[in-house]
C-alpha cells in the first residue's frame, strides 16, 4: 500500500477551492456549507483524481459528502446504467446517504439515486431500477438479492464505495461484501471508510484496493470541542432516576440515549413512557415501517427521546441534538466517540452524559485514554434541585400565559374553586403540582451515587445480585429491591405509571424473592410475612412468576382498567402461581368490577379478595 500525501485544509478554505461544478457548489452553498471538513478536504481531492482510497473517520465529520461529490462529478446522467454502487451497514444509513446525495444533486436534472434495502419492497425496488439508476446506496443482503435475480447489474459502475466497512463486518457481511466486489468491473475505483483499521479491513483493502490513498482524521479531531463530556457515578437500579432528573435539570427537549442491548431499549423505553416522557425505541428486531414511523416522530418533534443500540443508531442524523446520555458504558472505545459523535454539530454545543455504574468504571478509563479526554466526574441533582428547576418554568409560564392575554374566559375559575372552600394558596399549590408533575419517590432522599469500597465491608454495589432494604413512607415494613447486572441482564422491579415508586413492592414473602431457606414453601402452603397496612383490602390474582408478570404490570393493568391512581395501590407479593396486591379499601370493588374478566400481558387473570 503507498500513501500519499494530500493536502491539508489550510489549503482549501472553501469548497470553490476545491475546483467543484457549479451545480455541486450551488447545491452546498444551498445547504449552507462554505468550508470544507477535513475529511472532506484530504478526501474530495483524492477521489477526484480516480485514485482508490481508504479514508478513517468517524460518524459526524462529514464523510458522506467527501465522497458523494465526487461520485456526483463523474456520473454521466444521459447513461442510465447503474454507475456508482455505495454500500452501508444498516437501512438508516443508507437511506441517508441517499438523501445527502440528492440534495447535493438537487440542481443536477436527470440524475437519479436508489436506496435499495431490506424491509422495503423488492418489487418497488425492481421497476425503479428497470426505469435505470444512476446511484444505487444499498445494504449488502439487498443488493445481493438484486444480483442474483439479476436485476441489479454492475457491468458500467465506475466508483464503488464502502461506507462504514467495519460496522459492515462486525455485523456479519464479510462474504456478502467480498462478493459484490468480486462481481464488480477491475477498473472501477473504489472508497472505503471506516472507523477503525482492523486486521479484517485491511484484508479487504489488500485484496480488492489498488496502491490505495490514506487519509485519516486524527484523534484529536475526533472529540467535539463543542460537546461538554459530564461522567455520573450511579448505582444501576437508579440510572433511570438519574438519567430523568438530568432531562429535567438540562431542559433535554431532543435526546439520544444509548444502550448496549435491545432488551435494555425496550426497558428503558417502557419505565420513560410511565413516568410521561416521550419516547421511542430503536433496534434490530423492528420491521422497515416501525423504524420509519419511529425515526419520523423523533425528527419532527413528536417524540422527544430516542433510545437506540449503536447498530442500530448508524444512519440516524437528526440535527439540533441536545444530548447524548449513555445509559450503558459502550464495550468499545471507537461507539463512544459515534455517539457523542451525534451532538454539538455544525458549531453548536451539545451535552454528553455517561451514567457509569462500578463495574463499568475500568471502561470509562479506557475511553478517557482513547480521546485523550478527561471526562469530568458529576454531581446527580437532587429532588430539591428538579423541584425548584420545575417551579421556576412553572412561574416562566404562567407569566407567558398571562402576557399573552386572553384569559377572561377563566378568571371565574378561582372564585369556583374559593366558593369551594379552598384558599388562593391551596389553589395555586394544587394547579402547580398537577402541571409540574414531581411526584416524591423512594429515591428522593436517598443517595443515588455509589461509593468506594472500603476494607472489611461486606455490602457491594453495582453489579451484585443482592436485596438492598429500602425504607418506604407509610409502610408498616422494608421494602426490598434487587440489584442489576449491567449489559443487558433485567433490572428488578419496574416502576408503575407517572412515577418510579413501584421501583419493589415485592414482600420478602415471596417464594422467588429471597435466599433459599429448607424446607422452602410451596405456593400453596406460603404464609404472609404482613398483615395488610391499616385502610388496605388485599386481592388475591391468579397469575404468578410462571407467567412472566411484574409489579409493573399489575400496577399498569388495575391503575389503567380501574381508574385508580398508581400510587395509591400498596405492596405486591408475587409467588410461583398467584399474587396477591394490597388497594385501598374503598377501591376494592372498583377494581374487582374493572378487572373481571380482564388480562394481564394478554393473560386472562382471576381476581378475588384474598382469604
Amino acid at each position: 500500500m503507498t500513501t500519499e500525501t494530500i493536502e491539508t485544509i489550510e489549503d482549501f478554505e472553501t469548497f470553490a477551492d476545491l475546483g467543484l461544478s457549479e451545480n455541486i457548489l450551488k447545491a452546498l452553498t444551498e445547504m449552507g456549507f462554505t468550508k470544507p471538513s477535513p475529511i472532506q478536504a484530504q478526501g474530495i481531492p483524492a477521489v477526484m483524481l480516480g485514485s482508490d482510497v481508504i479514508g478513517q473517520a468517524q460518524t459526524g465529520t462529514g464523510k458522506t459528502a467527501a465522497f458523494g461529490i465526487p461520485v456526483l462529478e463523474r456520473i454521466d446522467v444521459t447513461n442510465n446504467a447503474v454507475q456508482a454502487l455505495i454500500l452501508c451497514p444498516t437501512r438508516e444509513l443508507a437511506v441517508q446517504v441517499s438523501e445527502e446525495i440528492g440534495r447535493l444533486a438537487k440542481f443536477q436534472r436527470g440524475l437519479k439515486i436508489e436506496a435499495i434495502y431490506g424491509g422495503d419492497s423488492i418489487d418497488r425496488q425492481i421497476r425503479s431500477l428497470k426505469k435505470g439508476v444512476h446511484i444505487v446506496v444499498g445494504t449488502p443482503g439487498r443488493v445481493m438479492d438484486h444480483m442474483q435475480r439479476r436485476t441489479l447489474k454492475f457491468d458500467e459502475v465506475r466508483m464503488m464505495v464502502l461506507d462504514e466497512a467495519d460496522e459492515m463486518l462486525d455485523m456479519g457481511f464479510r462474504e456478502d461484501i467480498e462478493s459484490i466486489l468480486a462481481d464488480m468491473p477491475e477498473d472501477r475505483q473504489t472508497i472505503l471508510f471506516s472507523a477503525t483499521m482492523s486486521k479484517p479491513i485491511m484484508s479487504i483493502t489488500k485484496r480488492f484496493l489498488n496502491d490505495p490513498v490514506l487519509i485519516k482524521v486524527v484523534r484529536n479531531e475526533l472529540t467535539n470541542v463543542n460537546i461538554e463530556q459530564v461522567c455520573f457515578e450511579v448505582k444501576p437500579q437508579a440510572k433511570v432516576e438519574v438519567m430523568t432528573r438530568l432531562i429535567d435539570m438540562y431542559h433535554l427537549k431532543s435526546l439520544l440515549v444509548f444502550c448496549n442491548t435491545k432488551r435494555k431499549v425496550d426497558e428503558i423505553v417502557e419505565e420513560l413512557q410511565l413516568r410521561g416522557y416521550a419516547s421511542e425505541g430503536i433496534h434490530g428486531d423492528l420491521r422497515q415501517q416501525q423504524r420509519s414511523n419511529v425515526m419520523s416522530k423523533f425528527k419532527a418533534g413528536v417524540t422527544t427521546i430516542l433510545v437506540a443500540t449503536d447498530v442500530a443508531a448508524r444512519g440516524i442524523d437528526v440535527s439540533g441534538l441536545d444530548g447524548v446520555i449513555n445509559y450503558d458504558i459502550p464495550l468499545d472505545e471507537e461507539y463512544y466517540v459515534h455517539r457523542i459523535g451525534r451532538t454539538g454539530r455544525a458549531g453548536m454545543s451539545g451535552k454528553a452524559f455517561s451514567l457509569v455504574a462500578r463495574d463499568e468504571k475500568f471502561r470509562l478509563k479506557t475511553i478517557e485514554n482513547y480521546t485523550k479526554v478527561k471526562i469530568e466526574k458529576g454531581v446527580i441533582p437532587s429532588y430539591e434541585d428538579i423541584v425548584g428547576v420545575r417551579k421556576a418554568r412553572f412561574v416562566e409560564s404562567i407569566s407567558a400565559s398571562i402576557q399573552e392575554g386572553d384569559t377572561d374566559l377563566y378568571q371565574d375559575v378561582l372564585e369556583m374553586l374559593r366558593h369551594s372552600g379552598f384558599t388562593t394558596e391551596q389553589i395555586v399549590a394544587a394547579l402547580a403540582k398537577q402541571i409540574m408533575g414531581v411526584q416524591k419517590n423512594e429515591y428522593a432522599d436517598t443517595n443515588l451515587a455509589w461509593e468506594e469500597r472500603r476494607g472489611g465491608e461486606g455490602r457491594r454495589e453495582g453489579g451484585s445480585d443482592r436485596f438492598e432494604r429500602r425504607s418506604s413512607g407509610g409502610s408498616t415494613g422494608g421494602r426490598f429491591e434487587r440489584g442489576s447486572r449491567d449489559g443487558g441482564s433485567r433490572e428488578g422491579d419496574r416502576r408503575g405509571p407517572s412515577s418510579d415508586r413501584f421501583a419493589s413492592r415485592e414482600r420478602t414473602g415471596s417464594s422467588e424473592s429471597r435466599a433459599p431457606r429448607e424446607p422452602r414453601e410451596r405456593d400453596g402452603e406460603a404464609k404472609r410475612t404482613a398483615a395488610p397496612e391499616a385502610g388496605m383490602t388485599r386481592l388475591f390474582l391468579s397469575l404468578g412468576r410462571k407467567d412472566h408478570i411484574m409489579p409493573r404490570d399489575i400496577v399498569g393493568a388495575i391503575a389503567g382498567e380501574a381508574n385508580i391512581p398508581g400510587k395509591t395501590i400498596g405492596a405486591i407479593d408475587i409467588y410461583d402461581k398467584f399474587t396477591f396486591v394490597d388497594v385501598p379499601e374503598r377501591d376494592a370493588r372498583t377494581v374487582l368490577r374493572a378487572m373481571d374478566g380482564n388480562t394481564i400481558k394478554g393473560k386472562a387473570v382471576q381476581i378475588d379478595i384474598a382469604k
